[in-house]
């Protein structure tokens, strides 16, 4: 079996600026490629699972998705890191009613468990909002890490962090 490292875009891989869906819009987070150049040299696939409502609103297009994730995956390729697979959810349950991929349910990351082959008690997800922790607890990962600088935040995750060197030990 495999294990992952799963990651929420918006927050996480780049600055949540609201509906990003061109390259000129996207900033990386400071040291996202060394988290995850760090933790695939030890093993694991990096696998990002990212609700995009903004396509079910009509802000952008699905291929204006897939053409930002290209160039995001070619970001990561330059600094030796492989995106194996980017799942998206774009739906909005106000606009497309409710499915099963949308976090916090889990159905992304039940799709990666089993096209991937993944262990999940031995992943770990790393998100932003408390529903990405939802999505993977209700998906079997035991290690969550919230990704927030916000002071006296309440969440089931295992691990609050403010910088991600606080995950390359």
């Amino acid at each position: 079996m495999n294990k992952a490292l799963f990651l929420d875009r918006d927050g996480v891989i780049n600055e949540d600026d609201s509906y990003i869906y061109k390259k000129e819009q996207f900033r990386f987070v400071d040291c996202i490629f060394e988290l995850c150049k760090f933790y695939q040299d030890r093993g694991y696939l990096i696998i990002v699972v990212t609700n995009q409502s903004g396509i079910a609103r009509g802000y952008y297009t699905q291929e204006d998705f897939l053409h930002v994730s290209v160039w995001m995956s070619e970001q990561f390729e330059k600094h030796g890191v492989k995106i194996t697979h980017i799942y998206h959810c774009p739906h909005h349950p106000e606009i497309t009613g409710s499915c099963r991929c949308r976090k916090p349910s889990p159905g992304m990351l039940i799709d990666a468990k089993k096209e991937y082959d993944i262990d999940m008690k031995n992943s770990i997800m790393i998100g932003d909002k408390e529903r990405d922790i939802e999505a993977a607890i209700g998906a079997g990962v035991e290690d969550t890490v919230l990704f927030t600088c916000k002071e006296n935040i309440v969440s089931k995750a295992r691990r609050v962090i403010c910088e991600y060197k606080e995950l390359l030990c």
